[in-house]
Parts: structure tokens; C-alpha cells; sequence
């Protein structure tokens, strides 16, 4: 890999197009959801499974990735049976039936971001600083694609959205086909690797500070498990309109773009015990503010700015402890392990668990379970992780 070139254009497009994909189903396919007439559970029971698929899938690809040695073939893999698997949408709009599209999108789709990060870092080589200068075309993505569809859903109907989602997936497989391989193990090597890799797997997570943080990750995606599923849905019920909530949305993501500009300074300044403790209490407040202050636009962008903190701040200094935690040949099992975790497990637990609460107790103690959820967390990082990872790497990696 000496003397490559960074692919740095191949590899913002792909995060471009990953999180504009973000940007447009979690705002919107809700609202099309609602606008099919299902309930709140059943909603929250459909989109589950983008969650239980971000449990399941990213270990699996992961370890078919680390044992293989490529991850380049799997992303491409994915991201056509992605597309493949969504079009069930334009054939039904049956709550059960839904279940098959969206279960096959989500178990192809939730399998390549941690296989992307991996590559990334394995391009970036000796200059992980420059990660955030890739990731960020994400949040870029992300808001396009949230004020593009807000502003064309002012005027187009609700039953549009599978279509610009659709579109949306099909940018993520022309960038899967434009990226170049990284550094990979030598197929010679591959059995070898394969016991050292699940050895240092089970050595990393018998650290307390290791599974104390990943608990701590999966009550953070807990409580935003009712965001993610309801945040729409309760501004709509509110009277805001289609724009106005994707400027919401956009906000956040704006303000986590501020912060990836100054996150290696704060995580120079700051240890990561300080910066994750921060994050969960940012969080507990945001959520009853979001849960029971709806109604004052004001709040609400007090809220959203907060974003950025308790899912961005958050998700830096996660994934700057799993990144210098796990070694280098366990990097897409410690990455994929950490997305399972947190956005699958407690994204599935607290979209769950938020369904069940909205309809018979409303939108204010659906959002005060996620406080409580950050309360949990910050009791797991204060209790658990009692010493960071050294400075220098933490510091180079933002999200």
C-alpha cells in the first residue's frame, strides 16, 4: 500500500451517499408508514428490524470480511442486494408482507459501514487524523438528503418516499463499485489469523472497561431509539411541516459538523471518560425537552443543536476506545461488534419498547424512558471506565 494514493473522493462519496440514505428513511418512511394507517407498534415493529438487522448482520459480515481478508467484494455484495431487496416496497403496501422487503434491505444494508470503516482506516494508514475530513461528507449527505426530501414532500405526496429512498440506494451501489481494496491478510495466513483473531476477540472483551462501555453504547441507542422511530411522527402530530422538520433534522447533523472540526483538540483537552459522561447527561436533558417542550419551536432547536453532542460526541469517543482497544486484525470484528451492539441492539430495545409506550401514554413519557435510558449509561461509563485509552490515538479519530 506504500506510495497509493488516499482514495479520499471514492471513499466521502460512498459515506455521502450511505448517510443520505439516513437522511431520507428515518425523517420520512415513518411518515409513510403513518400514512398507511398503522399503529404506532406496528410501526415501530417494522422498523425494528432496520435494528435487529444492525444486531445480527454486522458480526456476521464482519467475520466473513476478517476471514476472507477483503472487504471491498462484501460492501458490493451488499449494496446490490440492498437495492434488490427494497424494491418489495413498490409490491406491497401489507404490514406483514412489508416485513420481507424490509428485512432483507436492512440485513444487506446494515453490512457494510463497519466493513467501510475498517477500510477507511486501513487507507488512511499513518494518518487516522484525516478520517473526520472523509466522515464528514457523511453528515453532508445526511442534510442534502433530509432538506432535498422535506422540501419535495411539501408538494409531492407521502406515497413517494420508496421511490427517493430507492434512488438513494442506488448511489450507494454505483460508489460500492468505485472503491479500491485495503490492506488485507495474506491468504496464506488466513487460518492463523482466523484463532489469534477469535482469541483476542474474547481477551478485549473480558476487559470490564471494554463491555462496561459497550452496555453504556447500547442504553445511549436506547434512547434514541424513540427519536429515530417517533421524532417525525410527533412534530407532524404537532402541526409542523414536512420542511420544517427536515431543517430540524438537518440541524443536528450541522452542529455534529461543527464538532468534527474541533473534536481532536477537545479530545486532546478532555479525556474520554470526561467527553462520554458529558454526552449522556447532554442527552437526558435533550430528550425530556424533545418529549414534553414540543410545542416551542424554540426548545425543540435548543434540542436538535444538542444532537451533536449525545449522538455525535458520543460516537467519536465510542469508536476512538474501540478502535485503539481491539488490535489492528480484529478492527471490522471490534467495529462491527460495537454497531451491533449499540445501533442494532439498542436501536431494536428502545424503538421497541418506545412503540409500545407512545400510544397509551404519549409522546412525553415515550421520550422520558430515552432520559432515563442516558441515566443508565452515564452509571455504566462513570462506574466502568475508570482509565482512557492513550491520548494520541483517541485524539486522532472523529467521527
Amino acid at each position: 500500500m506504500t506510495g497509493v494514493p488516499l482514495p479520499y473522493w471514492r471513499l466521502s462519496l460512498y459515506y455521502f451517499f450511505y448517510f443520505a440514505f439516513i437522511g431520507v428513511f428515518s425523517p420520512y418512511f415513518t411518515l409513510y408508514l403513518q400514512g398507511l394507517s398503522l399503529s404506532a407498534t406496528d410501526i415501530a415493529l417494522l422498523m425494528s428490524q432496520m435494528q435487529l438487522m444492525r444486531l445480527l448482520a454486522p458480526t456476521f459480515w464482519g467475520w466473513l470480511a476478517d476471514k476472507r481478508g477483503r472487504r471491498v467484494d462484501i460492501i458490493r455484495l451488499s449494496a446490490l442486494c440492498a437495492c434488490v431487496g427494497f424494491t418489495g416496497f413498490f409490491l406491497t403496501d401489507n404490514f406483514l408482507l412489508m416485513f420481507v422487503p424490509m428485512t432483507l434491505m436492512a440485513f444487506f444494508w446494515s453490512a457494510s459501514l463497519p466493513l467501510v470503516e475498517s477500510l477507511t482506516f486501513a487507507h488512511l494508514k499513518d494518518q487516522p487524523q484525516r478520517y473526520s475530513q472523509i466522515r464528514v461528507w457523511g453528515s453532508v449527505g445526511f442534510i442534502v438528503a433530509v432538506l432535498l426530501g422535506g422540501a419535495l414532500l411539501d408538494d409531492l405526496p407521502i406515497s413517494d418516499v420508496p421511490a427517493m429512498v430507492f434512488v438513494v440506494l442506488l448511489g450507494i451501489l454505483l460508489m460500492a463499485f468505485k472503491l479500491p481494496e485495503g490492506l488485507r491478510i495474506p491468504r496464506s495466513g488466513m487460518a492463523e489469523a482466523a484463532d489469534e483473531a477469535l482469541a483476542s476477540l474474547g481477551s478485549v472483551m473480558r476487559e470490564r472497561r471494554v463491555w462496561m462501555l459497550l452496555l453504556a453504547c447500547f442504553l445511549m441507542s436506547s434512547a434514541h431509539g424513540v427519536y429515530y422511530v417517533f421524532y417525525s411522527i410527533h412534530l407532524d402530530t404537532l402541526g409542523y411541516s414536512k420542511g420544517m422538520i427536515g431543517l430540524l433534522w438537518s440541524l443536528g447533523v450541522l452542529v455534529e459538523i461543527g464538532l468534527f472540526m474541533i473534536m481532536a483538540p477537545l479530545m486532546k483537552r478532555y479525556s474520554l471518560r470526561a467527553l462520554l459522561l458529558a454526552t449522556y447527561a447532554v442527552a437526558a436533558v435533550r430528550f425530556l425537552m424533545i418529549g414534553w417542550g414540543g410545542e416551542s419551536l424554540v426548545l425543540l432547536l435548543i434540542a436538535q443543536t444538542m444532537h451533536g453532542v449525545s449522538f455525535g460526541v458520543h460516537h467519536a469517543a465510542s469508536i476512538a476506545a474501540v478502535n485503539q482497544w481491539f488490535p489492528r486484525h480484529i478492527h471490522a470484528r471490534g467495529q462491527a461488534l460495537y454497531s451491533s451492539l449499540s445501533f442494532g441492539g439498542g436501536g431494536l430495545f428502545g424503538g421497541v419498547i418506545s412503540g409500545l409506550v407512545w400510544e397509551p401514554l404519549g409522546a412525553g413519557w415515550a421520550f422520558t424512558l430515552g432520559s432515563v435510558f442516558a441515566l443508565a449509561g452515564w452509571f455504566c461509563i462513570a462506574k466502568g471506565m475508570t482509565s482512557d485509552p492513550e491520548a494520541p490515538n483517541s485524539a486522532a479519530l472523529v467521527r
